[in-house]
């Protein structure tokens, strides 16, 4: 097909589609529409950038022209893809339609919302978290619904809005006809698919995990303190709006007021930002009014913005899935783009990850050595003996052991019995120790009475005995006092 006009569209659907520019249907255009308008629930997996917002939004938009009653619900799992859905919708619609829309996302004021609600909107938009809200305020009312879109689904439970859908699913009703996307198809979405498809046709363009043909990549491999002179270097040489992603949300700031201090025009985008301040960074960025946005993985999926000609991806993603994502933000409707990636060696994991995922069937260097791993506990080392060896029967000859050289310590032995020697030893006796030098009486046996020369240990509280000796003190004179506790005489001072 060459046109879109062999679908049996309406006339004011068709001259908004030739008013925006979209005149050639892309293949999942091609292959979910039909299927789409003929009613039947689709799981669909595609390439991102190749109009996979159209594919359910124009069965969806002909729906509710067709009919006078039933709404239709689409659900995101950012902010920024649902305003992105939302004004692409809107662009299908019309300026003139009559059809009422609501934007239900978080981080905006819920007055505006309730007040979009009040007027009985047919064309919901919003995330898993603040469709939830409104349900449980009563101020949301899904028993309508015939057309559901779940769009990026895996993206929805890697952020862990499964519980959240599971919620929304119970104020659905069962007739309805539900069209589910994602970019891959692991067990859990083939599971969920169960819970909320019937009988789906199943539809995928191209592999998921293949990027854009038409995006050159480039790969620099360099040190992390290198990576700013780098940036700067690659600004110089490349020509147009550039996207460069970063892995932390201060990171963005940090690295968009670094930029415009070296006299480019930079701005920052992250998740911790109000939604009124994102929407006017995208859309000034849109509206070409600075050339730079540093952003984290928050804009890395729905954000559609054809005039984006670089990708830089500063840090790695944590998830290998989002570099396919990042890239997809340029060469946007058949474009031609550019990415450049900087690997450096904390990098290098990461970096095999996404390669793994891109080439899957490529052939990979083998780690050196014998690979074995180093958690694993090593053996103990034991000298191997050679087949001649005799070995040792168990019944071995006593061993004497060897006379000791050290002195015998009279505390060894407390357990009053002899001492053990050689044969014909005469036992060891404790003899008094020499008397000193300065004349004090040598110690006596164990048992003896403590002399006068010897200090007297006493207990706490215990009466001081006759003949022994006062306590030694064990600081000197007070200051300012003689050994004998008179004051000392001051000395004049001389001059």
């Amino acid at each position: 097909m060459d046109n879109f006009k062999a679908f049996g569209l309406p006339e004011a659907l068709l001259e908004n589609l030739d008013r925006l520019g979209i005149s050639t249907p892309t293949p999942i255009q091609m292959n979910a529409i039909p299927i789409a308008l003929n009613g039947e629930d689709i799981l669909g997996s595609a390439q991102t950038g190749t109009g996979k917002t159209a594919a359910f939004g124009i069965p969806l938009i002909t729906g509710l022209m067709t009919n006078d009653s039933g709404t239709a619900l689409v659900i995101t799992p950012t902010r920024e893809l649902a305003s992105q859905v939302m004004k692409s919708l809107r662009d299908m619609l019309g300026s003139r339609s009559k059809i009422q829309t609501c934007l239900i996302i978080g981080g905006e004021h819920i007055g505006k919302q309730l007040n979009q609600l009040k007027n009985g909107p047919r064309l919901i938009v919003g995330t898993p978290g603040r469709i939830n809200d409104h349900l449980s305020r009563g101020t949301l009312d899904l028993s309508d619904t015939r057309f559901l879109v779940l769009d990026e689904t895996d993206r929805m439970l890697d952020m862990g809005f499964s519980v959240q859908i599971e919620e929304i699913q119970t104020h659905l009703p069962e007739e309805r006809q539900t069209l589910l996307f994602s970019a891959t198809l692991p067990k859990n979405i083939l599971k969920l698919s169960q819970n909320y498809l019937r009988n789906p046709k199943r539809i995928a363009v191209g592999n998921t995990s293949d990027p854009a043909k038409n995006v050159k990549q480039d790969v620099i491999k360099i040190d992390e303190k290198d990576k700013y002179p780098e940036l700067i270097s690659q600004l110089e040489d490349r020509k147009g709006t550039v996207i460069i992603f970063v892995k932390m949300k201060s990171a963005t700031e940090k690295l968009a007021k670094k930029l415009n201090q070296a006299g480019y025009s930079a701005d920052a985008i992250h998740g911790d930002l109000r939604h009124q301040i994102r929407e006017k960074v995208i859309r000034n960025y849109r509206n070409e009014k600075f050339r730079i946005l540093v952003a984290t993985d928050v804009a890395a999926r729905g954000l559609d913005i054809p005039h984006i000609e670089h990708v830089i991806n500063y840090d790695l993603p944590q998830n290998p899935e989002d570099y396919i994502h990042r890239i997809g933000r340029t060469g946007r409707a058949g474009a031609e783009g550019e990415a450049v990636c900087f690997v450096s060696n904390a990098d290098m994991q990461k970096w095999h990850a996404i390669d793994h995922l891109m080439n899957p069937d490529a052939p990979r260097p083998k780690p050196e050595g014998k690979g074995k791993s180093r958690s694993r506990r090593k053996k103990p080392f034991i000298k191997s003996r050679k087949k001649d060896t005799p070995v040792p029967s168990k019944k071995s000859e006593p061993v004497v052991a060897k006379p000791s050289h050290k002195k015998e310590n009279r505390s060894d032995n407390r357990s009053g019995d002899k001492p053990e020697g050689k044969t014909g030893q005469k036992p060891h006796k404790p003899e008094n120790r020499a008397a000193p030098k300065s004349g004090k009486k040598p110690f006596g046996k164990p048992g003896d009475k403590p002399t006068k020369a010897k200090r007297s240990f006493q207990k706490p509280g215990e009466a001081k005995k006759d003949g022994a000796s006062k306590p030694r003190k064990k600081f000197g004179p007070g200051k300012g006092m003689t050994n004998k506790g008179k004051p000392a005489a001051r000395r004049k001072s001389r001059g």
